[in-house]
């Protein structure tokens, strides 16, 4: 028997996503409860028990397995339709999800782990995504300013793409390992886009950039700080699929088969040559920029020891106050 899953006030999920999402979308556009199905939910086929999927996104290049599968047709191949939904961030696509707006979503692991803990709602991890690489994701400067190392970020403003997200994560952790008080640090909430300008400007003394802003900043002159994917963070679980527990439970073929097609797509994506003309399209980035930016590590399996360290470094700097048995969340695929 399935476990039963309450609905959850719409002040639980205002909070999650941060006042980004209308009412509306928390609830579902065509009235269905919290926690239900997507609108729009016309039923499965002899392979899944829900063949319209819409799967909450965002426009950056961690999701090229996403739009490869779609590209190529390998859904429809297990009786799936995917429509890829744009959200504002992950935090906004995640209370979509909650809402019953999505039916899988991708986030990073920071809201997904702040829901859980927070009994916000029941959630599962239906698949890994991408994890940190080497140059992928850099706390840089203006070259106007004495920062060179890690130290020189002490009393520093800092920006970051905002408050409870995997970049003020990514900054304290660094900063804590290179033995400077991040409680010291200035941590300003700038959108990615419009970090490389804040650095040139001299609106932030430092930013933490991924790409393809990372390219953008250095083509402005921007210089590197410290990496955020060496020392304790290095191939750190950053993003995944997500889904409420509700949605498992009653779409297990349609999980199961999600899956399938996200294993197929994340080997074919190890092959650059077959994402990098799908980054123009989706991230909106010129050839030049797709050519050259340092792509995350793509993957689809979730291990639970490796998304373990997501939760203990949460707790470690005050993002939750409960440990998160993540083994518990994860969606083993069927055999």
């Amino acid at each position: 028997m399935s476990p039963v899953h309450r609905a959850l006030p719409r002040r639980s999920l205002l909070k999650l996503a941060g006042g980004a999402v209308t009412a509306g979308a928390l609830l579902g556009t065509s009235g269905c409860g919290l926690l239900g199905g997507s609108q729009g939910d016309s039923g499965g086929n002899d392979l899944v028990e829900k063949q319209n999927l819409r799967v909450g996104a965002l426009p950056i290049n961690d999701l090229a397995p996403l739009h490869l599968a779609v590209k190529n047709g390998y859904f429809q191949e297990v009786g799936l339709n995917v429509e890829i939904v744009n959200a504002n961030d992950g935090s906004a696509a995640l209370a979509s999800t909650i809402g019953g707006d999505y039916d899988i979503t991708y986030s990073s692991y920071v809201p997904f782990f702040t829901a859980q803990a927070s009994g916000t709602a029941p959630l599962r991890i239906v698949a890994d995504c991408a994890s940190a690489t080497p140059n992928s994701t850099v706390i840089m400067t203006s070259p106007k300013t004495s920062i060179r190392k890690p130290q020189d970020l002490t009393d520093k403003k800092i920006a970051i793409s905002g408050p409870g997200t995997i970049t003020e994560l990514l900054v304290k952790a660094t900063l804590d390992a290179h033995g400077v008080d991040f409680s010291k640090a200035e941590l300003t909430p700038v959108p990615f886009m419009n970090m490389p300008a804040a650095l040139d400007q001299g609106r932030v003394d430092a930013a933490i950039v991924t790409e393809p802003f990372l390219t953008m900043a250095a083509r402005n002159g921007a210089i590197p700080v410290v990496d955020t994917a060496t020392g304790p963070l290095e191939d750190l679980p950053l993003t995944g699929y997500g889904a409420t527990a509700k949605f498992v439970d009653e779409h297990p073929k349609t999980v199961a088969a999600f899956q399938k097609v996200m294993d197929r797509a994340v080997a074919e994506a190890q092959d650059r040559s077959k994402i990098e003309p799908l980054l123009p399209e989706f991230a909106k980035i010129d050839k030049e920029t797709a050519a050259i930016i340092t792509l995350l590590k793509f993957n689809s399996h979730a291990d639970a020891t490796r998304l373990q360290r997501v939760p203990r470094l949460m707790k470690q700097f005050g993002f939750i106050n409960t440990d998160i048995n993540v083994e518990e969340m994860i969606v083993t695929p069927k055999a």
